[in-house]
This record gives C-alpha cells, sequence and structure tokens, in this order.
C-alpha cells in the first residue's frame, strides 16, 4: 500500500477499482477524563494517541483484505478521511485504488 500513484521497478497489470476499509470507535469517558487530568496537569498532546491514529492499522487491514478479495496484490493513491460524529464515535475510512502489479522487465 502508497500514497503514490506508481511504484517504481513495477507497472500496473490490472485495476480492480477502489476499494477501502473502516473502523470505528465508540468514544470512551474514562479516556476522555484521563485526557482532561493531563491536559490539566501540563502532559503534551502528543502524549495521547489520537482516535484516528488507533484507528488506522485496523482501517488499512479492512482496506488490505478488500483488495485481496478482489485479486489485487497492491493498493496505490491511500488515502484517509477522519472524522467524528455528534456522539463522539471516530470513524477512520482509508481508501484508494486496488491494483495487480508486476515486476518489469530488467532494461537491456
Amino acid at each position: 500500500m502508497v500514497t503514490f500513484e506508481r511504484v517504481d521497478g513495477y507497472r500496473v497489470a490490472r485495476s480492480h477499482g477502489y476499494v477501502s476499509g473502516t473502523a470505528t470507535r465508540q468514544r470512551s469517558l474514562l479516556l476522555e477524563g484521563f485526557r482532561s487530568l493531563g491536559a490539566l496537569i501540563g502532559l503534551s498532546p502528543s502524549e495521547w494517541v489520537s482516535d484516528a491514529e488507533a484507528l488506522r492499522a485496523p482501517a488499512l487491514d479492512a482496506l488490505r483484505a478488500r483488495a485481496q478479495e478482489r485479486g489485487a496484490n497492491a493498493v496505490v493513491k491511500v488515502q484517509f478521511h477522519a472524522s467524528e460524529q455528534e456522539d463522539g464515535t471516530s470513524t477512520l475510512v482509508a481508501y484508494g485504488e486496488a491494483v495487480e502489479l508486476v515486476k518489469d522487465a530488467a532494461p537491456t
């Protein structure tokens, strides 16, 4: 999986269309409490993993699975969209083009 349109040394033999993977996380009141407490005592925001960062791996796993179901061996042009609902639920969508990559022939 890459964010680029092309992968050096490989060419797209076939496109399987766009695929996506989604991960969702409910708001945790306990976690919110710890975040607030951390802010009060001066902990840096970098001390806490954001919901979007925590959702990245499961969203990419779902994206990879969908691409493989279509017969792809790679996903190019990967992008992410994160959102938070009014109830505090966080959602991360990873999407890209599922493709079949083949190694370029060595130049002669």
